[in-house]
């Protein structure tokens, strides 16, 4: 029982009435921002778990899922994405899978914390070439005054890498209806993509954000495709939204998704995406098709629905 006490381990709120912990081997870093904590901590189970004010955000265990989900499906269906632009993303792991794309030659990512993009640049091996490509332009400011600074029809794809919408953040703002019409699909070019990480989209959990988002993007773009994959370090289902400018443009075939991974896509071959599996990950159980089709709520700067937890910054 000593050794066991002696142990170091962090627990986090999942919900009002539940929580999980894992068990800590080393804190490699500890410290604030203007914005926010800052924890890199090394785990047994996990590896190394990159924290934002006391949250999980990312884990070396499968924090590739998470990001080949984000990144590669809206790449891949853009018929030659060259412009990319990220808001957030400031680990670096979106835009180290963004470069590994042939036709890329320039991408923008804008985050607002200085601490965590140079931190991460140095700490976290996987992403350190991202941060020193010449293709990469990084900018340490909000991630909506920048879009709203370019020109119109600047970028072939916008990624939404942010914080979940939390009561008392400031991230909700950009998953707003106004930010999507009159900011997003303005900076577009003709045949754009946009691709949102969405919130929890488990059957119990999908209605906290995932399908007011889809909603939201729904009343904006001719065409959303949701899907969802588990994420074991999240401990749910996790919900993307991927909205086309072009309403004519349909999801591709595996077929045609296997063709363009080889073709597109540099260095080793993906972990875990591949066509059939994003096909797989669009057919939405019962549960969800529903509460998508159901939903009738928009994100607007007056109303918004939250995840649990408060956007109380250090």
């Amino acid at each position: 029982m000593a050794s066991y006490a002696k142990r170091l381990w962090l627990e986090e709120d999942l919900g009002d009435d539940y929580r999980w912990s894992y068990r800590v081997s080393e804190v490699l870093f500890s410290g604030k921002s203007e914005f926010q904590e800052v924890d890199l901590v090394d785990t047994p189970t996990w590896g190394k778990v990159l924290l934002l004010d006391g949250k999980m955000q990312s884990t070396e265990a499968d924090e590739e899922v998470y990001h080949e989900l984000l990144v590669h499906p809206p790449l891949l269906h853009h018929a030659c994405p060259k412009r990319v632009y990220i808001m957030g993303g400031g680990e670096g792991a979106t835009a180290r899978e963004v470069l590994r794309h042939r036709t890329v030659e320039a991408v923008v990512m804008v985050d607002i914390d200085k601490v965590v993009t140079d931190f991460c640049a140095t700490h976290l091996a996987r992403n350190t070439a991202a941060f020193k490509d010449p293709r990469l332009t990084l900018i340490n400011d909000d991630a909506r005054t920048q879009l709203e600074a370019a020109p119109d029809a600047s970028f072939d794809v916008i990624i939404g890498d942010l914080a979940d919408p939390l009561d008392g953040g400031p991230c909700y703002q950009l998953y707003t209806q106004e930010f999507y019409r009159n900011v997003v699909l303005k900076k577009l070019a003709p045949g754009g993509i946009f691709i949102t990480q969405s919130g929890p989209a488990g059957f119990l959990s999908c209605t906290e954000v995932f399908t007011a988002i889809n909603a939201t993007l729904r009343s904006v773009f001719p065409r959303v495709v949701p899907y969802a994959q588990h994420i074991p370090s999240f401990c749910d289902a996790w919900g993307y939204n991927m909205a086309f400018a072009d309403g004519e443009q349909a999801p591709l075939t595996p077929e045609q998704l296997d063709a363009r991974i080889p073709e597109r896509i540099s260095g080793p071959a993906l972990t875990f995406l591949d066509g059939p599996t994003f096909t797989g990950l669009t057919a939405l159980n019962k549960v969800v098709r529903a509460a998508l089709a159901a939903e009738k709520e928009v994100y607007t700067l007056d109303s918004a629905r939250f995840i649990h937890g408060a956007g109380v910054k250090a």
